[in-house]
């Protein structure tokens, strides 16, 4: 019995010690879909559960994934129930109803909002410890919906946001200035859709503000150049649906960047969509700001000194989330 109790402590410590654990998805979809298959090839997880109302399209997506077992680091995927998110480290939740062409995000909160009623009791009755990532559409309003719904802490339940936004950002910014998008340094905050904010003022490029790197640079910037990067940023998921039905890759590693932080405990800034209070004035709502993820989840919210119009658009954003959020019987 020693010895058994032995290798029990010494499973837990490597456990702790490389951050592994498990994972649960909900949502078998083009996003959870591409989500496990990153996940899987990340090692960054032992275990990986995934759960959605249609049964068979999950184990086919199970079995084509354990299909590539030895071509990447051990790792259990299996079709579960609700009942397996007790011990999970992190629930993933990328069900609910799909984004279709020329349809805008907050669109779809009425008929998410009933899915999120339903499915969230029947998470928290097997875990209150797990952190909650929230990916479903319109992110900020569901975060929050999820975060009333489940009843568990602030820094518990955070939304994948616009990490993926800023990102595209990012890449479209290094394509104009003809720079590695990895030495581009920029932020897209508030509403993950239409309202949001790009953090012109604090964009930089290796450290250099845009104001400077821009005189010095060969490739000279038109009248509304800027706009149209942003417009091309808020139309991205557009043009994607519209050209093959979803969006998926790019999601997934915006969401892989999330798990990693928290499972490793990096405490990564990154723009996730969190509960804000007093941020700018910006009470009871989820709204995505850079935040520090760590494996508490949201451990601080970072704040950005915004030029005074960007605070003005930050608002406005806000207000068009709060509105949505104020239309719903809560």
């Amino acid at each position: 019995m020693a010895e058994v109790a032995l290798v029990e402590r010494t499973e837990l410590a490597i456990k702790q010690k490389t951050g592994k654990g498990r994972v649960v998805i909900i949502g078998a979809g083009a996003v959870g879909a591409a989500y496990a298959f990153q996940l899987m090839n990340s090692g960054l997880v032992s275990e990986i559960c995934i759960i959605d109302i249609d049964r068979e399209r999950t184990e086919g997506e199970v079995m084509d994934l354990n299909h590539g077992a030895s071509f990447v680091p051990p790792v259990k995927i299996w079709a579960g129930d609700y009942e397996d998110c007790q011990g999970a480290d992190l629930v993933v939740i990328t069900a609910g109803a799909r984004q279709k062409p020329g349809q805008t995000r907050l669109e779809l909160v009425e008929a998410n909002y009933h899915i999120y009623q339903e499915m969230i009791p029947k998470i928290t009755q097997y875990t209150l410890d797990a952190i909650f990532l929230i990916v479903t559409n319109p992110v900020d309003v569901m975060t929050y919906l999820a975060l009333k719904i489940s009843g568990l802490p602030y820094n518990q339940v955070l939304g994948s946001g616009t990490v993926l936004d800023t990102s595209r950002f990012r890449y479209l910014l290094s394509q104009h200035c003809d720079i590695d998008p990895r030495n581009v340094h920029a932020y897209i905050v508030g509403e993950h859709g239409d309202s949001e904010v790009a953090v012109w003022s604090l964009a930089n490029i290796a450290g250099m503000r845009l104001s400077e790197h821009c005189p010095s640079c060969e490739r000279h910037c038109e009248l509304g150049v800027r706009e149209e990067i942003l417009e091309q940023v808020k139309r991205a998921a557009y043009e994607i649906i519209q050209r093959k039905g979803s969006t998926s890759w790019a999601v997934a590693l915006a969401m892989q960047k999330i798990t990693e932080a928290i499972l490793r405990d990096q405490r990564s800034v990154l723009t996730v969509s969190c509960f804000l209070e007093d941020y700018y004035g910006i009470e009871d709502i989820c709204l995505s700001v850079p935040a520090v993820v760590a494996r508490c989840g949201i451990k601080r919210i970072f704040p950005l000194g915004l030029s005074p119009g960007e605070k003005e658009q930050l608002l406005d954003s806000a207000r068009v989330i709060k509105e949505t959020v104020d239309k719903l019987s809560i």
